[in-house]
């Protein structure tokens, strides 16, 4: 097996190393940044999704999650700032995240079933930061950085733990509920039974991983390429690089509707990742 670019894995770290930051207070937070031009401050943005209901983005940061308003300026959902990690979409106006209160500790799984306006707590509160969720075939996918494990559940509520790993992110097949693909520091690592074991990663070393369609695996590389897979990972082409710098999130809507966050903003895409449109600006200074 051939081993991975040093500079890749080196910035992987890096990227692991962000996300452990922002898993403290807001108060430690290494640096900032302001949505559009109306003054509101995040750190770092953690998730992004499109509700089926209308189509309205949602941006997941570690102050609160945003939509655009009506002329386009970020818009605070319901009153909450905690930080909001693991943030994914899974139906009209449901939405599940995990992160951690301003006062500190964690959320564990929670749940939105008025498109983030109010969040109820599901489970593990206190004891895990689901750093990625994936939600597919009626049943939630995580990755609990606290712990390092790759766990799942039906009813949010009892768990399944399956292997245990350092990754960035999971995605998991849209056809085979048993195939759960994670980014290490090696590459892509690949699981055939729904996350209790892993194979070696392999590949281009990816930071994030969306895969909303058959044949239409998305990842974004640490220096923000944008790769396709259309054989679930065993090959990559590289499509094209995300404006902005350091990628900090990845949603794959649909085959070829892509949403994307870097260092300087949000971007879609609707022809599979050639040209994208900026949806929210963000302006960051410091380490991220």
């Amino acid at each position: 097996m051939n081993k991975r670019p040093a500079a890749a894995a080196a910035t992987f770290l890096a990227l692991a190393l962000t996300l452990a930051a922002c898993s403290d207070s807001g108060d430690n937070a290494d640096s900032t940044g302001s949505l559009a031009a109306s003054g509101t401050t995040v750190s770092h943005i953690h998730g992004l999704g499109l509700d089926p209901a209308d189509q309205r983005l949602y941006v997941a940061t570690h102050e609160g999650v945003y939509t655009p308003g009506t002329k386009g300026e970020p818009d605070l959902v319901g009153d909450s700032k905690d930080d909001f990690m693991g943030f994914t979409v899974a139906g009209d106006k449901t939405f599940y995240a995990s992160g951690h209160p301003t006062s500190g500790g964690n959320k564990g799984l929670i749940k939105s079933t008025d498109a983030g306006k109010t969040w109820k707590s599901l489970s593990l509160s206190g004891e895990s930061d689901f750093h990625a969720l994936d939600f597919a075939h009626g049943t939630v996918y995580g990755y609990d950085a606290t712990n390092g494990l790759v766990r799942t559940t039906k009813d949010g509520v009892s768990w399944k733990d399956g292997a245990r790993l350092e990754a960035l992110d999971i995605a998991v097949s849209p056809t085979d509920p048993g195939v759960v693909l994670a980014t290490a520091a090696e590459g892509v690592a690949r699981s055939g039974d729904g996350g209790e074991t892993f194979a070696e990663g392999k590949g281009p070393v990816m930071a994030f991983l969306s895969w909303a369609a058959k044949g239409a695996l998305y990842g974004i590389d640490t220096s923000g390429g944008l790769n396709l897979s259309t054989d679930g990972g065993t090959t990559w082409t590289k499509v094209s690089t995300v404006p902005g710098g350091r990628p900090q999130a990845l949603t794959a809507v649909g085959a070829e509707h892509l949403l994307a966050a870097t260092q300087t903003g949000v971007f879609e895409s609707k022809d599979g990742g050639k040209t994208f449109t900026k949806q929210l600006s963000v302006t960051t200074s410091g380490g991220h």
